[in-house]
């Protein structure tokens, strides 16, 4: 299934995830693009590996009822693209993950 075609609900206060992105913009920059989408409280980029042409990064955005699609959008806009989703947290608190035995 293409992220395209992915229906994410209303909802969203903290979803992470990696995107492969050209040099430009810097991070600095990218960063402070995604943090101008409404809804949006807050914005961690982290660098995780850098090639000659691209750079992959873990996005973790936070805030209220963040928009999916327009995240997705504005990603694309600036050359990026969403390689996973790897954690979406949705409702009104955040709930952490505990250890079980078997973990």
């Amino acid at each position: 299934m293409k992220m395209e075609e992915m229906k994410v609900p209303k909802g969203l206060i903290r979803i992470v995830l990696d995107i492969l992105k050209p040099h430009e913009p810097n991070l600095p920059d990218f960063a402070t693009y995604l943090s101008e989408i409404g809804g949006v409280e807050g914005v961690n980029v982290t660098l995780m590996e850098i090639d000659k042409e691209t750079e992959n990064i873990k996005v973790t955005m936070q805030g209220t009822d963040l928009d999916f699609e327009e995240i997705s959008k504005t990603i694309e806009q600036y050359g990026g693209s969403i390689h996973s989703i790897d954690e979406v947290v949705a409702g009104r608190t955040m709930v952490e993950e505990v250890t079980t035995p078997q973990d």
